[in-house]
């Protein structure tokens, strides 16, 4: 993430239940994910106006994340995490780049954690190479 500067929207701390995992259990009983999203883009034009149509609204971004994370069932936080950046630079050609991290706080690990999972950085320079 440090080769990347400049102006950002931030979402921390985002929660929802959801059923992915490569487990039986974890796709019927399902369970909380933490996640956290960064969107690279211009904010000047915004921070001029004090306009909200010169940004891009956090509730569009939460919903994007809500709308994966408690949709269709995924075996990997990767596949979870790609989907969340994908759709976010697709429906908003002003952002640059995305960055996701997705969380389980509960795991089937002996020992004290927050939270096990993955991060990914997007840029929109690379969707034509995909």
């Amino acid at each position: 993430m440090s080769e990347l500067s400049g102006d950002k929207l931030v979402l921390r701390g985002l929660m929802f239940h959801g059923y992915h995992g490569v487990k039986e259990e974890e796709k019927k009983l399902g369970q909380k994910f933490l996640i956290d999203v960064d969107a690279w883009m211009d904010l000047r034009r915004a921070g001029r106006s004090d306009n909200l149509q010169d940004t891009i609204s956090y509730t569009a971004i939460y919903r994007i994340v809500k709308e994966v994370v408690e949709g269709p069932s995924r075996n990997l936080l990767e596949s979870v995490a790609e989907h969340i950046a994908m759709t976010t630079l697709t429906q908003f050609p002003q952002i640059s780049a995305v960055w996701v991290k997705v969380g389980k706080p509960h795991v089937a690990v002996v020992g004290s954690l927050d939270y096990l999972g993955i991060e990914i950085l997007r840029k929109r320079s690379s969707l034509a190479s995909q």
